[in-house]
């Protein structure tokens, strides 16, 4: 029998699952707030390990929510959310029109926002020119601009400051990001692809090279692109006179201090909860976790199921993840909304 699923976010979790639930012959609803679908993936240029395009991967997640005859409402902004016994009703407003749409199911894929790196003052970053974050540089590829420096310069030196935003009690995540040291690994070699002469530094607490690959391109990046690693945590930055910058950092595998000055400052910002997940986990009575992010039924079994029957979850709400594994998640997700309707007694299985 049809049912109506409603998913919330049309970034790549929430495409891939659209796709997956009408290929099954479900009418599914795809609720966007931006203008276009895609999420934080239309802000990058190359994706890790391959360095392929992230515009191919798009174009597939778009491709599939046409053939699956997806509906995508995009500029939709969700105004309320009731449940009436196993029926949901969702009120949002699209084109100048508030809309009343019952499902069946919905599916939350509101995925993540980036760190906010002004909240670590002691790097600079909204006060110092020359200090950037990872989402900086990337538009910066994205968009094909030159990697300049406030001035107008090629920079000489640049280096990366790993972890900043994650595993760190002082901003109140403890939890890693799992993307950004790779992230820093793919971006020191786009530099060094653009700027052969520029010296490139990372500054890391521990190198977290998930998934397959990822390590390979760790160590193409030293011996290929010349890239430095240096272990320890920047304590601070500052700027010289001629708009460089000045960092203090503790080498931990020599046991010294280290002053170094580069040209440009990239900060490696991490995963926090978005604001579309708090919106939405208030008018549902959503759980979190201690870190802020969804808390799901199970950490090991039920990582799709909400603590409200009949909500789901699906790619970075619930934590931090690769695009690998945010397509993987959303095909699970859309799967367990599939067993979930056509109530089959999987569903009554217990953990103790």
């Amino acid at each position: 029998m049809k049912k109506t699923i409603i998913i919330i976010g049309a970034g790549i979790a929430g495409m891939e699952a659209a796709t997956f639930l009408g290929s099954m012959e479900h009418n599914v609803i795809l609720l966007e707030k931006d203008q276009e679908p895609g999420g934080h993936l239309k802000n990058w240029q190359k994706l890790f390990p391959t360095l392929r395009y992230g515009k191919e991967i798009l174009s597939f997640l778009q491709e599939g929510i046409k053939i699956a005859k997806v509906d995508l409402k995009c500029n939709a902004i969700i105004n309320n959310i009731t449940k009436n016994n196993n029926t949901f009703i969702v009120n949002y407003s699209h084109q100048q029109q508030e809309i009343n749409i019952e499902a069946d199911a919905i599916l939350v894929t509101t995925g993540y926002d980036t760190f906010d790196a002004t909240k670590k003052e002691e790097y600079g970053y909204g006060i110092y020119d020359n200090v950037i974050t990872s989402a900086d540089l990337e538009k910066i590829f994205t968009t094909g601009k030159p990697i300049i420096t406030a001035k107008g310069d090629p920079p000489k030196k640049i280096g990366f400051v790993h972890c900043v935003g994650s595993r760190d009690e002082k901003v109140g995540h403890v939890y890693c990001s799992k993307v950004c040291c790779v992230t820093g690994v793919k971006q020191a070699i786009e530099i060094k692809e653009l700027l052969p002469q520029c010296d490139v530094f990372c500054f890391y607490m521990d190198m977290r090279m998930y998934g397959m690959h990822f390590e390979a391109m760790y160590k193409k990046a030293q011996e290929e692109y010349g890239v430095t690693f240096i272990r320890g945590r920047v304590s601070e930055a500052c700027e010289n006179i001629d708009g460089s910058i000045l960092i203090k950092v503790e080498d931990t595998l020599a046991a010294r201090p280290l002053k170094m000055s580069v040209d440009l400052l990239v900060l490696l910002i991490g995963f926090v909860p978005s604001e579309g997940s708090k919106m939405v986990g208030n008018m549902l009575g959503l759980q979190t976790g201690v870190n802020g992010f969804y808390k799901t039924a199970d950490q090991h079994a039920l990582t799709n199921i909400s603590n409200v029957p009949g909500v789901f979850f699906a790619g970075a709400c619930t934590s931090p993840k690769t695009i690998t594994n945010t397509i993987t998640d959303a095909r699970a997700a859309a799967s367990t909304i599939a067993r979930y309707l056509e109530n089959n007694p999987i569903f009554q299985r217990k953990l103790t």
